[in-house]
């Protein structure tokens, strides 16, 4: 499967065959939130939100292309990757992108 953020694919044509995506909604558990709010105190990474996210993204990407498979496609062009917070300490991320047939 080709994953590309561009609306093209260089020296292809492309039948397009609709709207995928794949999302999740992650948090850590009380006691990594507690210790990145102490955290926000001193300042820096939170690397326990860093994976966290990391993760979403890669998890989203990964029911983005299932649903891609399923209509046949080769590619999906034009990615784009969104997040918002759904309470403290959770976290939507939502991958979406046109899934494409490679014909040239």
């Amino acid at each position: 499967m080709v994953l590309v953020n561009t609306d093209y694919i260089s020296g292809k044509e492309l039948q397009m065959l609709g709207l995928v995506k794949g999302s999740t909604i992650q948090s850590k558990n009380i006691g990594r939130d507690i210790s990145q709010g102490f955290k926000t105190l001193v300042g820096g990474e939170l690397k326990a939100y860093t994976k966290m996210m990391n993760e979403a993204r890669e998890l989203a990407t990964k029911r983005m292309v299932a649903e891609a498979e399923r209509l046949g496609a080769d590619a999906i062009v034009n990615i784009r990757y969104a997040s918002s917070a759904v309470m403290q300490g959770a976290a939507e991320v939502i991958a979406y992108g046109t899934a494409v047939k490679i014909v040239g």
